[in-house]
C-alpha cells in the first residue's frame, strides 16, 4: 500500500506575530502550492533524498545558489525529527506500534523560506502519512502541538502554533492563545471558519526576500521576555485587531477588513526593524489601493484588493518588479 499524504502553506491574515505570544491570529491554508509525502512498506526504514538535500554540487557557484534558495538545511532533518516525535508521542500514549517498515519520501514546491510555513507543511504531510501507515489517531489540536514540538524542541527553530493549527485543520481558523487556557489544557481556543466569510484576497511573493522566522522572531523574544512595554502593547492591539476582524467576517463586513489589515503591518513596522525591500513591495500594493501586511515573516504580503480592476492593476505593478501575484485557493470545509 502507497500513501499519499499533503498538506499546504499557509497565510497568517491578521494577528501576526502575536500567536508565539498568547496573541490571537486568523490564518487559512491554501491549495496552490504543498507538500507531498509518499510513505510505504519497505524491509528497512529508509527516507529518501530530495533535491534541497544534496551535498554533490559542481561548482561553488552552485552551492552558493544552492544555500541561498533552500538555506543550510534541507528537508531529511525535519522527516527524521517527525518520526522521531511521533514515535515519543505512541510510547507516551500506549499506543503499541506494529513490527513494520517503511520507505518515506517527500516533494514540495511551496516557496522557500518566505514565511508560508513550508516547514511545518513537511512535516504535517509526514505525521498525516505515520498516522495512516500505522493507523493511530491523534485529535486535531495535539497534531498542531506535536508538529511544533518537532521545530521547537527537536530542531530548535523558533516557531509558533499558528501555521501548525491550520495545517492541522486545514480550513480559516481563529485562534485565540489565552494563557491561562493554554497552562489548563495545552493548547489555545480554536473556532474554524468558512473560506465564505473572506473577502477577495491576492498573496504576493518574491524568493529573493527569503529569511527564516527563527531569524526574523529572535529580537522580538528577547524584547518580549525583558517585558517591554512596546512589545506587550504591541501584541494586545494585534488581538484586538484579530477580533475586529473576526466580527467583520461573521457581521458580513469583510470588505471593511482592509485597513485592519493595514494596520497589522503599520504597527509591526513600528516596533520592528524590516528590510527596505519588504517595506517597499509593501507600499507597491498600496499604491494602487489594496491592502497589504506580511503572511508570515517576511518575503510574502496578502491583502484585500475591491475587483478584478485592483487586481489586474496589482498584479501590473507587482509583476514589473518580479513580484508573483496569485489568488489563493483557499481550502475550506
Amino acid at each position: 500500500m502507497i500513501i499519499r499524504t499533503y498538506s499546504y502553506p499557509r497565510a497568517a491574515l491578521v494577528g501576526n506575530p502575536s500567536d508565539g505570544y498568547f496573541g490571537k491570529t486568523i490564518a487559512f491554508v491554501f491549495a496552490n502550492y504543498r507538500a507531498q509525502v509518499l510513505l510505504y512498506e519497505s524491509p528497512e526504514l529508509e527516507i529518501v533524498m530530495q533535491e534541497r538535500d544534496r551535498s554533490l554540487f559542481r561548482s561553488v557557484k552552485g552551492l552558493y545558489h544552492d544555500v541561498k534558495q533552500y538555506g543550510y538545511y534541507g528537508g531529511i532533518r525535519l522527516l527524521k525529527a517527525t518520526i522521531k516525535k511521533f514515535y515519543e508521542y505512541c510510547l507516551k500514549h500506549q499506543k503499541e506500534l506494529p513490527e513494520k517498515n517503511f520507505t518515506v519520501r517527500y516533494e514540495t514546491n511551496i516557496p522557500n523560506r518566505l514565511g508560508l510555513a513550508g516547514s511545518s507543511a513537511i512535516i504535517t504531510a509526514c505525521m498525516k502519512a505515520l498516522m495512516k501507515f500505522y493507523d493511530i489517531h491523534i485529535p486535531t489540536p495535539h497534531l498542531a502541538n506535536l508538529v511544533l514540538s518537532v521545530e521547537t524542541e527537536e530542531l530548535g527553530i523558533g516557531a509558533g502554533l499558528q501555521d501548525r493549527v491550520a495545517q492541522a485543520y486545514e480550513t480559516p481558523v481563529y485562534m485565540d492563545f489565552n494563557r491561562s487556557v493554554m497552562e489548563q489544557q495545552g493548547y489555545g481556543s480554536y473556532q474554524t471558519l468558512s473560506a465564505r466569510l473572506l473577502p477577495p484576497l491576492y498573496i504576493a511573493y518574491r524568493t529573493d526576500l527569503s529569511e527564516g522566522s527563527e531569524v526574523v522572531h529572535n529580537d522580538l523574544r528577547a524584547r518580549y521576555n525583558r517585558g517591554e512595554q512596546d512589545v506587550l502593547q504591541a501584541i494586545q492591539q494585534w488581538s484586538d485587531l484579530t477580533l475586529k476582524v473576526k466580527e467583520a467576517l461573521e457581521q458580513g463586513r469583510a470588505e471593511q477588513i482592509g485597513p485592519l489589515l493595514d494596520q497589522n503591518f503599520d504597527l509591526r513596522r513600528s516596533i520592528m526593524k524590516l528590510s527596505p525591500e519588504n517595506i517597499h513591495m509593501v507600499e507597491l500594493a498600496r499604491s494602487t489601493g489594496a491592502s497589504a501586511k506580511f503572511t508570515g515573516s517576511g518575503g510574502a504580503i496578502i491583502g484585500t484588493y475591491r475587483d478584478k480592476q485592483m487586481f489586474d492593476k496589482l498584479v501590473a505593478v507587482l509583476e514589473a518588479e518580479k513580484i508573483k501575484v496569485i489568488n489563493p485557493n483557499i481550502i475550506s470545509y
